[in-house]
This record gives structure tokens, sequence and C-alpha cells, in this order.
């Protein structure tokens, strides 16, 4: 009994067909086709078409042999890959939820429209932003935190919250990218085999130029709000009603200080957020003169305010855990189809394809950075966008004699900023949901994240700081064989 089990197992794997790239090609354009219909024309939601990717996905892989548990496994595999990401949303969540009921968002919203000029806010939010997320390593929590501050000071100054978000994007992602705090940062040049700093200072040559079009674009647009067309009859409005809703302190501005205290000191990010999530907690009770059961409602529900105001309300009528259920669901549906991809052999039969076209230095830059591009697109997970492609082209860059930094490089440029764009990628969804803002409305002002993947490509084609590999530099060779 035993050893006829066995012949059967043994001949179902020997059935199994290998997935190649018009299968992959297939199930792609269908999960592409899908999505464009449903979200541009018929204007619903990206979980339906996402699903349909997945079932589509399901049955080519069952036509090739696979059984439904080696599937199953499939799909497990691409959620776990997400479940660090639920749980930062999750308590996203909550923060917001717990720091609007305390008031140190309107805190932050009332000295800001105080304290920051108009034409210059855009440029200001960059740098602010920029600073932060190099100093923490994380761009999720500088959006969720001052991300969220920024995009109430600027709304009410009659900046367009694309604008705005846009420029919280630009200074998160500048700071994330850079920091050596960065789990992105340290993931593209451990998958690599480079020095940490070594690919941080290899990164400049790419980012820095896309930072400085970013302040100077930003400095233009913000012209056009300048204090001589600036309504301060407005203002004044929002500033008397968030003073006749909340105790207005700078002590509570402590409380984001701290957080951003504790992850410098590499805290790690979890209880970082956490131990703000409870003093807001507390604030509102003790602050602000809640009850226990309206700092609950805050953090399971978000807070809820009717001041007359309009725009007050629009602000602060946000937060709580059941916000984020649908980032949450979203995230669960895409990853479920990445995961599919990944582990069925599809993306890396759509990758190799492209690997037989990559013949000079710039069409392979390119293609790593067309792949991470695809990648996020197609498995909806920036960290996916790095993973796979410096598994598929790690080899390529060592046979060509360059430098396994280019390649690390080429992996964030493409895949960690290229992420913002995709509506159904994590970091789309959850930026979407933490500023309140699609990524239709914030994507043409998401100036750095589309210029450095521009200029990294020409500098490929020009060859303009492409280091190249020596026969003698066993050093590296030998990094770069470990990681393959």
């Amino acid at each position: 009994m035993f050893g006829r089990k066995t012949n059967n197992n043994s001949s179902r794997r020997k059935s199994k067909k290998t997935l190649g790239f018009s299968a992959a090609l297939f199930t792609l354009i269908t999960m592409i086709v899908a999505m464009l219909i449903t979200v541009a024309v018929l204007e619903k939601e990206p979980h339906i078409p996402l699903l349909i990717g997945t079932a589509v996905a399901i049955l080519v892989i069952l036509m090739h042999g696979y059984e439904f548990s080696e599937v199953e496994e499939m799909m497990y595999k691409g959620i776990r890959h997400a479940l660090p990401a639920i749980v930062i949303i999750i308590l996203v969540g909550l923060v917001i939820g717990s720091w609007i009921g305390s008031g140190v968002v309107a805190t932050m919203i009332y000295y800001g429209l105080q304290l920051i000029d108009p034409s210059y806010f855009l440029v200001v939010v960059i740098i602010l932003c920029g600073i932060v997320a190099l100093a923490i390593g994380s761009s999720w929590s500088t959006m969720a935190t001052v991300g969220v501050a920024s995009m109430g000071i600027g709304i009410s100054m009659g900046i367009s919250a694309g604008m705005v978000a846009g420029a919280v994007i630009c200074g998160a992602y500048f700071g994330d990218k850079m920091s050596p705090l960065s789990d992105t940062t340290n993931l593209a040049s451990g998958l690599t085999g480079v020095d940490l700093f070594e690919h941080i200072k290899h990164m400049f040559y790419t980012t820095i130029p896309a930072l400085i079009i970013s302040l100077v674009a930003f400095f233009i647009i913000g012209q056009r709000f300048g204090t001589k067309n600036f309504d301060t009859k407005n203002i004044n409005n929002i500033l008397d009603t968030m003073q006749n809703h909340f105790l207005i302190t700078p002590w509570l501005l402590l409380i984001p200080l701290l957080v951003i205290i504790l992850v410098i000191f590499k805290v790690p990010a979890i209880p970082a957020i956490c131990v703000g999530i409870v003093l807001g907690f507390f604030a509102q009770i003790f602050v602000q003169g809640g009850t226990i059961t309206e700092a609950l409602t805050a953090l399971q529900t978000g807070y809820t305010i009717e001041s007359g105001n309009k725009l007050v309300d629009e602000l602060f009528n946000r937060g709580g855990l059941e916000s984020m259920f649908y980032t949450i669901s979203l995230t669960l549906v895409a990853m479920t189809f990445g995961g599919v991809l990944e582990y069925s052999g599809m993306l890396k039969a759509l990758i190799t394809q492209i690997l037989r076209i990559a013949k000079s230095t710039g069409t392979l830059i390119a293609s790593v950075i067309v792949s991470c591009i695809g990648t996020n697109i197609t498995c909806s997970e920036q960290y996916i966008s790095i993973i796979v492609p410096s598994r598929m082209y790690v080899n390529t860059f060592k046979e060509k004699k360059l430098h396994p930094k280019n390649l690390s490089r080429a992996l964030e440029d493409g895949g960690t900023l290229s992420s913002v764009f995709v509506p159904w990628n994590t970091c789309g969804v959850f930026i979407a949901s933490t500023l309140g803002v699609s990524v239709i409305e914030y994507a043409p002002f998401a100036i750095l994240n589309y210029t450095v993947p521009i200029i990294s490509i020409i500098f490929g084609y020009i060859g303009f700081k492409i280091v190249k590999l020596s026969d003698q530099d066993d050093e590296i060779n030998h990094q770069l064989n470990k990681t393959t």
C-alpha cells in the first residue's frame, strides 16, 4: 500500500509542467484587463480584479499538474509576507484615532498654521518628512505622524490635498531610501552582498538630483499660495474652531517627539508606535477631559466631531481600527495573488524573458527597474519587488563584470519608489488610507518617486557612475557567490 502511494506521488510530480512565459503573460494580462475595466471604467474597488487574477492563476497552475494543496501553500506564503505590514496598518489606525482624540494632531496643525509661510510650506514638508524618515528609517511611520499633520495644515491653507500628499511622499521616501535604519535599504544591500553604507553612498548619485528637482518644483508651485493670495479669515475660523473643541498646548507635542526619539534609539517600530497609542489614549482622558468610553471609541471606530466647520470636520473625523479594514482586506487579496505568481514560477518566467533582450549595461539597468515596477504591479508588495529581481539579476551582473552596488541601487530606484503609484500595492493602499488622498490625486506630485528611476536609467545608458567589477576583486565575487 505504502509503496503504491509513493509511486503515485512520484508520477504526479513528474507529470508537472514548467509554467512558461505564455502562461504567466496570460494570467498577468487577464488581471490587468480586469483591473482597468473595474477601476478605470466602472470606478469600483481593485479587490475583485485581483481575485479574478488569482482564480485564473490557480486554474493555470492546476492545468500544469499541481495539486490544490500546493496552490494553497503558495497563497499562504504570499499572505505571510504581508503580516508585518498588516500589523503596522492596524497600529496606524489606532495611533491616528488616539492622536486626534488627544489633541496631538490639532496642536500640530494649530502651531503649524501660525508658523509656516504658505509659499514655502510644500518645501518645508519635504525637508521635515525627509529628516524624520532619515532618522527613523520608516516612510510609513513618517507619513502616519508628520504626514497626517502636514495634510491638515496644508489643506487648511487652501493647498490641494494631492500637492501636500506628494510633498509628504517625496520627503518620506527620500529619507527612507537613504536611511541606514530602513528595512528596504538593508534588504537591497544584503541581498546583493553590498556594504550598507557603500550602497547608500552609491544611491546619492540618482537620489540627490531628484530631490533637488522636487524642491525646485515645489518651490515654484508654492508661490501661487503666497501671503498676498492667502485667505487669513478662513485660517482664523479654523484656529478658533480647534480651540473651541480641543485644549491646545505644546506639551502634547511631547507624544510624537517621544515616538521619534524611541525609533532613533533603535526601538522597533511596533513598540514605539504602541507607546504613542497609549499616551494618546490617556491624553484624551486626562488632557482633553474625555471619558474612557470616548477614548476607546476613538481607537475602534475613529474620532468624531461636529464643529460646524466643514473643513475641520473633514480633518478630524477619521482614524480608528475599523478605518483600516479596507486596507487590510486589499493587502490580503493582493498578497494572495502575488504569492501564487511568485511561488508557481510565473514571475520568474516573465523576468527570464526580459533577460534575453538585456544585452547592454543600459538595457540591463532599465530591465531591473522595469522588473521592479512590474513586480510592484503584479505582486503588490514593495519587499517582493526587491527580493525577486535581486534573485533573478545577481548572476547576470556578475557575468557582465558589473559591481553589485549597481544592482542594489537599481533595485531601490525601481522597487522602493515605484510602489506608491500602484493603487493595490500595500504602499499605495497605505498612503491612500493614511493621508486620505487617492493615488490618482497625488501621483503627479510624487516627483521624486518617478524622477529617480528616470535618472537611474539615463545613467545606465550613458555609463555615468556605473562601477565595473574587476577580476581581482575577490571579496566582491565571494559576496556575490554567497548571495546566489
